[in-house]
């Protein structure tokens, strides 16, 4: 099975979820989160740094669940305005 390149916008947003992640996971370890979640280490840290910028639904929700984060505020925060951009999340 050959996948479709991603586009820039879609490489974009995987930048961003990882940067959020990053950044509502704060003092709590990489590891600590990935077991909460269900995922491993390497998992969490690949969409951390963008190099998996279209992670599984249900990696994405267990993420969320392990952060405290809603699926409508993540939602919210990748759906692009008119402009391209994003809007920021609340944690």
């Amino acid at each position: 099975m050959v996948r479709v390149p991603l586009s820039p916008q879609e490489r974009q947003r995987g930048e961003r979820f990882g940067a959020l992640l990053r950044e509502v996971r704060g003092d709590r370890s990489m590891v600590d989160v990935a077991a909460a979640a269900g995922v491993s280490a390497e998992t969490l840290r690949k969409i951390e740094t963008g190099r998996a910028p279209t992670p599984a639904f249900f990696t994405v929700a267990a993420l969320a669940h392990a952060l405290d984060l809603s699926l409508d505020d993540l939602a919210a925060a990748f759906t692009e305005d008119a402009d391209g951009g994003g809007q920021a999340v609340s944690a």
